[in-house]
């Protein structure tokens, strides 16, 4: 998946599409009105916008996604690893927990994800 960049802007209204889909264009334009005091013509072309990104699609006037919010927020988060850190998941952990502790919680997290992965590649 190539990475999709969205401005501020596009980033609200993804949320709202995200958290609404499948959501019908004539309500998703009443929720933009209430939610970012939108006009009609900007819940449309923003959301234009982004169906020509590949993010969402429009059909037959339902709104809902190509790619869920927690896809576009994990092909970010690599391509964040790729560019800072070489590709080094290690050392982007380094880098994060040097500044912060992590709590006993999310390191007992972290554990048990790191589980679940050596058991999955051992399949």
């Amino acid at each position: 998946m190539s990475i999709i960049e969205l401005g501020e802007v596009q980033a609200r209204f993804a949320d709202i599409v995200w958290e609404h889909e499948p959501v019908g264009s004539g309500e998703l334009v009443k929720i933009c009105e209430r939610e970012l005091n939108w006009k009609k013509p900007t819940t449309y072309t923003v959301l234009r916008k982004l169906c020509e990104k590949g993010l969402f699609r429009n059909e037959d006037g339902v709104v809902s996604a190509v790619i869920s919010r927690d896809e576009f927020f994990a092909a970010r988060s690599k391509e964040f690893v790729k560019e800072s850190f070489d590709g080094s998941l290690p050392a982007f952990i380094a880098a994060f927990t040097s500044q912060s502790r992590l709590s006993d919680e999310e390191i007992d997290e972290i554990q048990q994800m790191i589980d679940r992965f050596r058991k999955e590649a051992r399949k």
